[in-house]
């Protein structure tokens, strides 16, 4: 099995993908909704719902939310009750790359041939995430191969900002000024509108000198040049130096609807030395700047995590910049629960994860329960106890609640369920449930063969 198979395959044993809306048997014939997630809290910020409630689900699209709809008139119907459903959460900076997840990606060898630091797509979902937005792993010579191997055939939806760097990241040119087209990069994000986003700088000349081949603000500035021609916002992985300047990044360079992903990475003046938050963030939130967490494996630090959000200071979006570095102790609910640690309501966490990067990436019909848009959901269980959670400088914060995702469905289709909260007992299963090669060809059970309520 090659490298990328046996990432697929772990990956995709997580996942169980049951259709409610496909085949519906006679006695289901009848239904008004194919899937009915019945008395769990409702957090929707969009609608200003956040109560008990049912959300109804038919042909791919929410259909209703409100209190007790019947459960006679739903083709599948699933108990939430004690859960949180939640608009399906949105993770604004992943990794998928091209030609998923090369398990020998830490190899030299293997780094120095363009190879992808991505995960499966796919391993998102088990977070309650159905949707992911590529930062920047492709540019435009190497978008096309993304959405090939990755974009087309993903389960969760794929979206992208698009690197500066024509290469994309992790082929030896991010250094390579040249490679940095503006009008190349602009006429991409306009060939594939659906599913590029932005554009995304990072990495660039972080400790060399400066040289008349490297000036300070190249990668910014012609980023921002693709930016406006495309008339799309910039996601900035940025590196500060005494003549590149984080305020001048964000006070000037920046313009309202930009992205700084990073924000907690320990290279920013978030504190003052005296502590106090850095007046410069409030500043730069008044231009529009918008501000994302952007975990990563060396960009999040509870000593400037914690001291700025107990001083007001949450980022406007939740994400993991999950990939192959990190994927074993990192997910979006990881990073939820990071923040539910220190003391961020989970209403304001739902709200950063769901409606917020759907505005920040300009796709509002996303991270919502609104009738008739695609039924994108999340279903989250909050866990009272005593839990560690760490930072990247390996230190550890203790916190008394969790958030996990037991269920996640991707337009109509219950994709994640690890739990079976949909599913019938064993004990109560069809005959076609269990076969043995002695019992001929006997078809095996679909979701469509269980009892519905």
């Amino acid at each position: 099995m090659s490298s990328w198979g046996k990432a697929g395959f772990l990956a995709f044993s997580l996942l169980l993908t049951i259709a409610p809306g496909s085949r519906l048997p006679a006695h289901a014939q009848a239904a008004h909704y194919d899937l009915l997630l019945k008395g769990g809290h409702v957090i929707d910020p969009t609608n200003n719902v956040d109560r008990v409630a049912d959300v109804g689900v038919a042909a791919g699209k929410i259909a209703a939310v409100g209190e007790s709809i019947p459960a006679s008139e739903a083709g599948k119907v699933v108990d939430v009750s004690g859960l949180y459903v939640t608009p399906g959460l949105i993770d604004i900076h992943y990794h998928v790359g091209h030609g998923g997840a090369p398990l020998n990606w830490f190899a030299p060898e293997a780094r120095s041939h363009s190879a992808s630091p991505g995960v499966p797509a796919d391993l998102a979902l088990a977070a309650g995430v159905t949707t992911v937005v590529d930062a920047g792993t492709t540019g435009a010579d190497t978008f096309v191969q993304e959405k090939l191997e990755v974009i087309d055939h993903a389960k969760v939806r794929v979206l992208a900002f698009l690197n500066i760097v024509a290469d994309g990241m992790n082929g030896g040119l991010e250094q390579t000024v040249d490679q940095m087209d503006p009008q190349l990069c602009a006429q991409t994000i306009r060939k594939f509108p659906d599913l590029i986003v932005g554009v995304k700088t990072a990495h660039f000349w972080t400790e060399k000198p400066w040289d008349e081949l490297h000036a300070p603000w190249a990668a910014v500035d012609r980023a921002e040049e693709c930016g406006r021609l495309a008339n799309v916002p910039v996601m900035f992985d940025f590196w500060p130096r005494p003549d590149r300047t984080y305020a001048e990044l964000i006070l000037k360079k920046m313009r309202p609807g930009d992205i700084h992903t990073h924000v907690f990475a320990q290279q920013f003046p978030i504190l003052l030395p005296d502590g106090k938050l850095n007046p410069i963030l409030a500043e730069a939130s008044r231009r529009g700047v918008i501000f994302d967490v952007g975990h990563g494996e060396g960009s999040f630090w509870f000593r400037n995590a914690v001291p700025a959000v107990k001083q007001g200071f949450i980022p406007d979006s939740m994400s993991t910049d999950l990939h192959l570095g990190n994927f074993t102790v990192l997910s979006m609910t990881e990073v939820l629960s990071k923040f539910l640690a220190m003391g961020v309501p989970l209403e304001d966490l739902i709200r950063r994860s769901t409606v917020n990067p759907a505005k920040e990436i300009h796709r509002p019909e996303l991270g919502t329960l609104s009738v008739g848009q695609e039924a994108d959901v999340a279903v989250l269980e909050l866990l009272h106890g005593h839990f560690g959670y760490i930072d990247d400088g390996y230190a550890r914060m203790d916190g008394n609640l969790k958030v996990v995702a037991r269920m996640t469905v991707r337009a109509g289709r219950i994709l994640f369920d690890p739990s079976g909260l949909s599913m019938v007992e064993w004990e109560k299963a069809p005959k076609q449930y269990f076969t043995t090669p002695e019992s001929g060809n006997a078809p095996r059970a679909t979701a469509d063969d269980y009892p519905r309520h």
